[in-house]
């Protein structure tokens, strides 16, 4: 089932689901004011981890009782990839061009094969891991995800970002700082993560080391118009050629210039868990929102790496 959106239609209807709205600055660079959003399929249960694939395709992941990974090819036909997944969420790519991913019930990193067999990477470091979530692979190999566990977080533990060296097989812990970390991503030269955190409005920045720890912890991003004391939903996220990032939050997905400032913000119909983008020349938006996938033309590409 298809649903098309126009912003044009839709943008003074109260800022109804699936139009544009900016505050400060302008979408105009990244999405056209006659730009469609529009329902590629729903029916799923909760989908999450959407990766452009190097043909123009694109994985995602169907989360909870699901446990599923789907494949949509160059042409749009989805299929499912794996089965019993072990509620793998995000996903990404290594330079070497192996997809990994995040397993929350499996509490662990895996890589995935072409044939949907999965080799362990790591479990922890020293702790087991609580529920892995979001996962992002830096240009040496290495890999950074986030642990924001289960809710309520079992008593005792914290939330964990952490970053497994290439080839290691132990984890080290990166920052303990945050509320609830989730979505994360690398600047495009690989110098700066950013992490975003489901109940803060700030998403914070880090100064990469070269073994892959992280200094000068400060608030990057704020996630905007969301109602004091709520939590902002802040989740996946994604990085376009310029630069900009696209964060999923409560109100859609925000949209940020490469040095943090606000841009503005796309609705989405449903609350958006992630975003990728794919297609050709990586220049449509994919939004994975709970029970449905959504796509939006893009004026802007994504990232010149694989994946996000």
């Amino acid at each position: 089932m298809k649903r098309i959106f126009s912003f044009a239609s839709l943008l003074a209807v109260l800022l109804l689901p699936g139009c544009a709205s900016t505050q400060t600055g302008s979408l105009s660079d990244v999405i056209a004011p006659d730009a469609k959003v529009q329902l590629v399929q729903e029916g799923f249960i909760f989908t999450e981890g959407p990766l452009g694939m190097p043909d123009g395709g694109l994985y995602f992941t169907d989360l909870r009782t699901a446990q599923r990974i789907y494949r949509m090819d160059a042409h749009g036909k989805i299929s499912v990839f794996r089965e019993k997944t072990n509620v793998t969420n995000g996903l990404a790519y290594t330079p070497k061009g192996e997809l990994i991913g995040a397993e929350s019930a499996g509490k662990r990193i895996v890589r995935i094969a072409a044939n949907g067999q999965y080799t362990e990477l790591t479990s922890g470091a020293g702790a087991p891991l609580m529920a892995p979530n979001d996962l992002i692979a830096d240009a040496q190999g290495g890999i950074y995800f986030t642990d924001p566990g289960p809710r309520p977080i079992p008593k005792g533990r914290k939330h964990h970002v952490y970053y497994l060296p290439a080839g290691a097989a132990r984890a080290i812990i990166v920052d303990d700082t945050m509320t609830r970390p989730n979505g994360l991503m690398l600047t495009l030269d690989g110098r700066t993560l950013i992490v975003a955190d489901t109940v803060e409005h700030d998403l914070y920045a880090w100064d990469v080391q070269p073994d892959g720890t992280l200094r000068n912890r400060r608030a990057f991003m704020r996630l905007r118009d969301i109602p004091e004391g709520k939590d902002s939903g802040g989740d996946g996220m994604a990085i376009d050629a310029e630069g900009r990032f696209y964060v999923t939050a409560v109100t859609g997905v925000q949209v940020f210039d490469r040095s943090g400032r606000y841009i503005g913000n796309i609705p989405v119909p449903k609350k958006p868990t992630n975003v990728a983008f794919a297609g050709p020349r990586k220049s449509v938006l994919y939004i994975t929102a709970q029970e449905g996938l959504y796509r939006i033309p893009a004026l802007t590409q994504g990232p010149p790496r694989q994946g996000k």
